[in-house]
C-alpha cells in the first residue's frame, strides 16, 4: 500500500502586505496547482487572500517539501513581477512558511477551513 501524505501549507506576503488583488490571485489560482503537478505533488485545495495563501496537498511518501515551497513561492514571485498581465502590484513573500502534516481522517476539516478564508478574513477578501 502506497503512503499517502497531506500537507496545509501556507505563507505571507511580505511585511503581511496586501499585495494579492484579483489578478495576482488569477494568476496564483493557475500556477500554483501547475507547478505543484511538475514537482509531483497535488494541490487538494487553495485559499488565497490579500495577504497570504493556505494550500492543502496530497504528496508521495517520499518528498522534498522545502524544495516544493521554494519553487512555489520563488517562481511566482519572479514571474508576477516580471510581468505586469500577472500582476500589476508584483509579489513578494516573506521568509519561511507553516507546513503541518495532516492525519488522513482530519482532511476535510483542513478543506473547509482553507475554503473559509474569506470569511475568516473578510477585510483580506479579494473580489474575482
Amino acid at each position: 500500500m502506497p503512503t499517502i501524505l497531506f500537507l496545509h501549507l501556507s505563507w505571507t506576503t511580505v511585511d503581511r502586505r496586501t499585495m494579492i488583488g484579483p489578478t495576482e490571485k488569477a494568476f496564483l489560482s493557475r500556477f500554483l496547482p501547475a507547478e505543484a503537478r511538475r514537482h509531483g505533488a497535488r494541490i487538494i485545495v487553495c485559499g488565497i487572500v490579500a495577504d497570504h495563501v493556505h494550500l492543502l496537498l496530497r504528496l508521495p511518501g517520499r518528498f522534498d517539501v522545502p524544495t516544493l515551497v521554494q519553487s512555489l513561492k520563488g517562481t511566482s514571485s519572479r514571474l508576477a513581477s516580471m510581468n505586469n498581465a500577472f500582476s500589476l502590484r508584483g509579489l513578494r513573500w516573506a521568509r519561511g512558511y507553516h507546513a503541518k502534516a495532516v492525519c488522513p481522517s482530519h482532511v476535510e476539516d483542513v478543506v473547509l477551513y482553507i475554503r473559509a478564508q474569506n470569511r475568516r478574513h473578510p477585510e483580506l477578501a479579494i473580489d474575482s
